[in-house]
């Protein structure tokens, strides 16, 4: 197992040229958001977005088009109703808010069918497809999911320790052709081939949200071409490094999520000293 730290980063991390436009770092598509879950949509958005995705379209129900507007007015809007065409996204997440109706399933469902790669699993996508475990066979290959402990249990059956969650990842990411983000005390991410600890981030994370901002960060990064399990590797890593540095001023309790995204700047500048 490799521990993720900066000099492992940075053997991958892409620094900016001057030449380019929004076109080279790619259109990410959040399918996020419910009528009372509109927090985890609008932070998943700006975490994308502080991320260094060139575009960013948020999925959004009708009724909540001034939630994003007011609160992010760089993202751009696709409403819920209308059918989705993916073709002209490079990378999809679905989950944070979506809550885990009928239409919701339709969606996660027709997602897993229609988008070919870069797809990011979280929140109410996974407990959908807990709840729907023969779709495992449609996923995407290197599909990426992100559950905490609570729902990789609802994924694949009750653990009572990290250490056979972590077992389990391994296997069911070999099984899937997928790709496990295990959130926690030093997330641990695996392909099934390779396997990564974190070194970054503080309880401060243990709050609603933080989850909601790393789907918004890997998706960011899917978007900008870096493989699957390099996104997923960079996107933990500077989503703890960020909490880190909220700390200078915050404290554990007191740290929110808005101030983390606050701080993906300052964390992008360390990976690149």
């Amino acid at each position: 197992m490799t521990i993720i730290d900066n000099k492992l980063v940075q053997t991958f991390y892409k620094k900016r040229k001057p030449n380019t436009h929004k076109g080279d770092f790619g259109h990410a598509f959040l399918i996020v958001g419910s009528p009372n879950k509109m927090g985890a949509a609008l932070i998943a958005s700006k975490a994308c977005l502080r991320s260094g995705v060139g575009l960013l379209t948020t999925n959004v129900p009708k009724e909540e088009k001034t939630s994003v507007t007011n609160f992010i007015p760089e993202a751009m809007l696709y409403f819920r109703e209308n059918s989705i065409d993916f073709t002209p996204f490079n990378a999809v997440a679905i989950g944070p808010g979506l809550e885990q109706n009928e239409a919701s399933q339709k969606i996660v469902y027709t997602s897993l069918l229609k988008v070919k790669e870069n797809l990011v699993l979280d929140a109410d996508a996974l407990n959908i497809l807990a709840q729907n475990p023969d779709w495992f066979s449609q996923l995407p290959k290197q599909t990426i999911l992100t559950p905490h402990p609570k729902e990789f249990d609802r994924l694949f059956g009750t653990h009572n320790s990290e250490d056979v969650r972590r077992a389990t990842a391994l296997k069911k990411a070999t099984e899937w052709n997928c790709i496990i983000v295990l959130k926690g005390h030093q997330t641990f991410i695996t392909n099934g081939i390779d396997s990564y600890e974190n070194s970054t981030g503080n309880s401060g994370l243990a709050k609603g949200g933080s989850g909601d901002a790393l789907t918004g960060i890997i998706t960011a990064f899917l978007a900008q071409h870096y493989p699957p399990i390099q996104a997923a590797v960079l996107s933990v890593y500077l989503h703890g490094l960020a909490a880190d540095i909220t700390l200078s001023e915050q404290s554990e309790e007191s740290m929110l999520i808005t101030d983390v995204i606050e701080n993906l700047g300052m964390a992008f500048k360390k990976i690149t000293a």
